[in-house]
């Protein structure tokens, strides 16, 4: 799908209230840094920040960006095998609409960017412009992707010891990471995002902070600021807060599910949700599952997307290791959450479990929706319910019910990629291209290395 061309926010009369709001509330002593963030192929977030003096300048015409960035991998190495080196540059072009003051750095705000060529045009390798065009193509068929990432993270000391080793669910748990959540959590709202719950989890300093739902953008920009904000805060306390898929090789790994549902935009409805359908799901809901268990294997390399991810996506650890889905089957690749009683609408979305947050939430929601979209268009059937952990099943019958093993590794994620023909034509040729690249460089990267180099370099980069 061709990308429409992007107008400068000069250009644009209905951008002129939300910039000159922006420069009201950044004149200095109060603000003095502006943050231009974005989310690399890598998973990293990275960006620039600039004075606001002369924030004015760059809101209309972006940051200058080196095009190399996008072939950085997550060993802050540049891909010698990627497109991109050291002639050429871009622009982070900020969105207004996601500009927040910072409430865990003082006199500090942040915008989330896109990335234009020179001439204007979104940049064939924009992760975020890659979301926006499959928003796209569902509006065109009247539908919208809502979604929230479901996410688990460490706390630790700054050497990497956990914050404690309280029971799973256990208010022990809850007691001792309070001084830092309660923080997160008003940071979080002051930049409005809302947590729906919190509890202490199974894993050593784990905690779990699901957030409201939200249109698909702004539950990818949610990822990038819940991210960042917990790192920020508990780095106030003295601590860290990681992301990393598997931070302690022998205890339970950080997820980050995805729940979502897709939207009439005709009638404000919930595309999924059939009160007579088998679980509460409709045709729709049906035929999305079946497009994402076609291309699950190599949505994986997008949605877990590093080495250390594949620690975690292992058989019998509650993170899906097959293309299997069922009612409530937390082993699933995706579950049907039972419904809220009084809110059955609202609440019916499925819930995609191989996923985890060192991975660039744009790509992730974005591989999702093009692959949910593909099997509404070609009416995919998702096959028999499992009903049961997919492992316990014999090959057999795994085989007659068409569940395939997900790929063990980053590279046969990567090489199931490069085979699906419509992830990669969602992402375009210059995106998967240098997704690709960088991903394989990782993968290179980590070969014969051992265990305690794969853990530090996670653990501090996510």
């Amino acid at each position: 799908m061709a990308a429409q061309k992007a107008k400068k926010p000069t250009e644009s009369p209905g951008q002129e209230r939300p910039v000159r709001e922006i420069l009201r509330q950044c004149k200095p002593p109060k603000i003095h840094l502006v943050r231009f963030l974005y989310c690399g192929n890598d998973g990293v977030i990275r960006g620039k920040a600039c004075h606001t003096r002369f924030l004015d300048s760059y809101l209309r015409s972006g940051i200058g960006l080196t095009v190399a960035m996008a072939s950085f991998n997550m060993l802050d190495q540049l891909v010698p095998e990627g497109s991109f080196g050291p002639v050429g540059e871009i622009r982070l072009m900020p969105d207004p609409e996601t500009f927040t003051v910072l409430p865990y750095v003082p006199k500090t705000a942040r915008l989330l960017c896109d990335m234009l060529t020179l001439e204007g045009e979104p940049w064939g390798a924009c992760t975020r412009t890659f979301l926006k065009r499959m928003i796209a193509r569902a509006r065109s068929a009247g539908l919208a992707l809502r979604a929230a990432f479901e996410n688990e993270f460490t706390l630790a000391t700054r050497d990497r010891a956990p914050l404690d080793r309280s029971p799973c669910f256990s208010s022990i748990g809850m007691d001792s990471a309070a001084p830092v959540m309660l923080e997160l959590v008003e940071a979080l709202m002051a930049q409005g995002v809302y947590p729906e719950q919190y509890y202490a989890e199974l894993g050593p300093g784990q905690q779990e902070l699901p957030v409201r739902f939200a249109d698909a953008l702004r539950a990818a920009d949610n990822q990038i600021t819940l991210r960042e904000t917990a790192r920020g805060v508990a780095w106030k306390h003295g601590l860290l807060a990681s992301f990393a898929p598997k931070p302690f090789p022998d205890q339970a790994g950080n997820g980050s599910h995805i729940h979502f549902s897709l939207w009439r935009l005709k009638d404000g409805k919930n595309h999924f949700h059939d009160a007579r359908g088998r679980y509460g799901l409709s045709e729709a809901g049906y035929a999305f599952i079946g497009g994402v268990l076609a291309h699950l294997p190599a949505l994986v390399a997008l949605t877990a997307p590093t080495v250390n991810s594949y620690r975690r996506l292992q058989p019998r650890f509650w993170s899906s290791a097959y293309t299997a889905w069922g009612p409530d089957n937390r082993e699933a690749a995706i579950r049907i959450p039972s419904k809220r009683r009084g809110l059955e609408m609202e609440s019916t979305n499925l819930e995609l479990k191989p996923c985890d947050p060192s991975n660039n939430p744009y790509l992730a929601l974005g591989g999702l929706l093009a692959a949910g979209l593909d099997g509404l268009e070609r009416e995919l059937e998702p096959g028999e319910p499992a009903l049961a952990d997919p492992d316990t099943l014999s090959e057999a019958e795994r085989r007659r019910r068409g569940i395939r093993r997900l790929p063990a590794t980053l590279g046969e994620a990567l090489d199931a990629l490069e085979r699906d023909e419509v992830l990669r034509e969602a992402l375009g040729p210059v995106l998967a291209k240098e997704y690709l690249a960088v991903k394989r460089s990782e993968v290179r990267g980590f070969q014969g290395r051992d265990v305690a180099f794969e853990i530090e370099q996670h653990f501090y980069k996510y």
